[in-house]
């Protein structure tokens, strides 16, 4: 790095291009994790031929991968408030690599669990220190920010489903796992040297003016996981999150249920390879597409419509998921309104309780996604006899419900909320 990059952080004028430069390394790191999570779902069927375990079995590694991506993240969290994001982003970038290197080398479901598990935790490391630095970065485009970042992790995987694909097929699952690895670990190290956290006087102030409203107030995290709204985030957080996380883990596994896997639908692409680049893609594209509407009309305003089309998307496909032209555009609508959620709920937490614990408050409230994936195993179990309905009808209920709580319960508190505190002129914890 040169000696001006680093004067430049040091100063008080950090330019607007600086800023956008941490987020595009943020950007980059999530999108080298990206796979970790959105590429088991094409390993799956490769472990179950070679091992014969049933798919719910195979799905508890999955949902010890989120469950330790997600609930150390307030952990790591404390460490990048504290120590900044460069040593968290470096630890996990060499147990991202481990657990692949370890999933290559496994010939039990425990040492699976093993690796991914490890892998869990160096992915929540990269991700939860990313996104928490985009929100410091950006407290005047916050939804934007994090969608952006968030972006890199849902869309990512998109540019590796064929090469994971064509590397599986001709050289076996466990070469995949042993190289993209190796391969995605050592790029994070790299990067982790180029992050920096902001210093005080180096983002804009915050602003009440407009649809959002932002506390002046730092929430310490201890006083975060006793207020009562953080537990109503983080209750539709797990609404939303578990049908997302079913079908991602099981997308290829459903496709094959409704005989659309290999079929051709569009320049002889078949039916589960595309719908699993165009998932990726619009998954990552909602995320911030949705963070810049709700930076326009309120976060709250926003997850209603969001949840509300991803309700619909879940029934249509309910209905229509056994041709394969319209498994393919229904569930890009599911992954494009559901993945909207990990740039929504972290800005909604930040303009709540304030940015001087981001990392951490947002980790807190992330760890909802590790609730959810515990559902997982019980979706996939739903569906052992091939038959999704069950899976997709709960999925409706609970998206709908979401919808709802997010306009007519959270945005009327939150808001009153805020303006109580600003009235009483609350000075921020020390």
């Amino acid at each position: 790095m040169t000696q001006a990059v680093k004067e430049e952080f040091r100063s008080h004028q950090v330019s607007d291009g600086f800023r956008w430069g941490q987020l595009a390394i943020g950007v980059i790191c999530m999108v080298t994790i990206a796979n970790l999570q959105y590429g088991w779902t094409f390993f799956v069927p490769e472990i179950t031929k070679q091992f014969g375990w049933g798919r719910a079995e195979i799905q508890w590694a999955f949902t010890l991968f989120v469950l330790f991506e997600t609930w150390l993240v307030p952990i790591e969290g404390w460490f990048v408030d504290k120590y900044g994001p460069k040593i968290v982003i470096m630890f996990g970038g060499v147990l991202c690599a481990i657990g692949w290197v370890i999933n290559s080398q496994a010939d039990t479901l425990f040492l699976f669990c093993v690796g991914q598990a490890i892998a869990g935790i160096g992915a929540g490391a990269v991700y939860g220190t990313c996104v928490g630095n985009a929100l410091k970065w950006f407290p005047d485009r916050r939804g934007l920010a994090a969608g952006i970042t968030a972006a890199g992790f849902g869309a990512g995987s998109a540019l590796t489903v064929w090469p994971i694909q064509a590397t599986i097929a001709h050289f076996g699952f466990a070469h995949t796992f042993l190289t993209f690895g190796l391969g995605q670990g050592i790029i994070i190290v790299v990067l982790s040297f180029f992050l920096f956290a902001p210093k005080p006087g180096q983002t804009p102030e915050v602003s009440n003016k407009g649809p959002i409203i932002q506390s002046r107030r730092q929430y310490l995290p201890s006083e975060v996981v006793k207020h009562p709204i953080f537990w109503l985030m983080y209750l539709m957080f797990v609404a939303v999150g578990a049908g997302g996380l079913v079908v991602t883990a099981n997308l290829a596994p459903m496709a094959k249920d409704y005989g659309v896997a290999d079929i051709p639908v569009w320049l002889g692409i078949p039916a589960l390879t595309l719908a699993a680049t165009l998932d990726r893609l619009l998954n990552g594209v909602t995320r911030p597409l949705c963070g810049w509407i709700s930076d326009k009309i309120g976060r709250e305003n926003t997850m209603f419509f969001a949840f509300g089309i991803e309700a619909i998307g879940i029934y249509l496909l309910y209905l229509f998921a056994h041709d394969p032209m319209m498994f393919v555009i229904l569930s890009s609508l599911v992954f494009f309104a559901w993945g909207e959620i990990y740039s929504l709920f972290p800005s909604t937490c930040t303009d709540t309780f304030g940015s001087k614990f981001a990392a951490t408050n947002a980790g807190l409230l992330y760890t909802a996604k590790g609730t959810a994936a515990l559902l997982v195993p019980f979706g996939t179990a739903l569906a052992a006899d091939g038959d999704w309905g069950a899976v997709f009808i709960i999925g409706v209920i609970l998206n709908a419900g979401a919808s709802l709580l997010a306009l007519f319960v959270l945005k009327p508190w939150r808001a009153g909320i805020i303006r109580r505190t600003e009235e009483n002129v609350l000075q921020p914890a020390q």
